[in-house]
């Protein structure tokens, strides 16, 4: 026997999205976010997953989307929960974010898409709270450099 479907229009779900987590030696890909959640915060380019797409294509193809680079993915480095509020701090929209590590391939970032602006930045100007990130940013950076071997010293 199925379960029932609730096909209720009114019940609200997490959508599955990837974040493209690009290193290119001491050096983070970002795009300045255009659309919520995060508007103007600095994040690693990513969005929604297509139907019946994998998660490492899905973020190959919103980094190129977004920014114009090619990479190759290499795996799945964590998962993260991102939430859209309302100016009274109603929740309006839940994803969850798989970040997957991607290796750069060829191309220079041009924002693009959902991208106000985009750019190769370094590990260090992260750290030192240069630019205004979203949050989970410094961690999911820390984590690719360990996956790679190296740290922020």
């Amino acid at each position: 026997m199925q379960a029932p479907v609730d096909t209720s229009s009114n019940r609200k779900i997490p959508v599955a999205a990837v974040i493209a987590v690009l290193l290119r030696g001491d050096e983070v890909l970002l795009v300045s976010r255009k659309n919520p959640p995060d508007v103007g915060l600095w994040g690693f380019p990513g969005g929604k997953m297509d139907f019946g797409e994998t998660m490492e294509a899905a973020a190959v193809r919103e980094l190129y989307e977004e920014t114009g680079v090619r990479a190759q993915a290499r795996h799945v480095l964590t998962a993260l929960n991102a939430y859209g509020k309302d100016e009274a701090g109603e929740l309006l929209q839940h994803f969850v974010l798989l970040a997957v590590l991607c290796e750069w391939q060829s191309g220079e970032p041009v924002a693009a898409d959902d991208a106000a602006d985009a750019g190769w930045f370094r590990l260090q100007a992260l750290q030192d709270g240069a630019l205004e990130l979203s949050q989970d940013v410094l961690a999911v950076a820390q984590m690719a450099l360990r996956a790679q071997g190296m740290s922020l010293s």
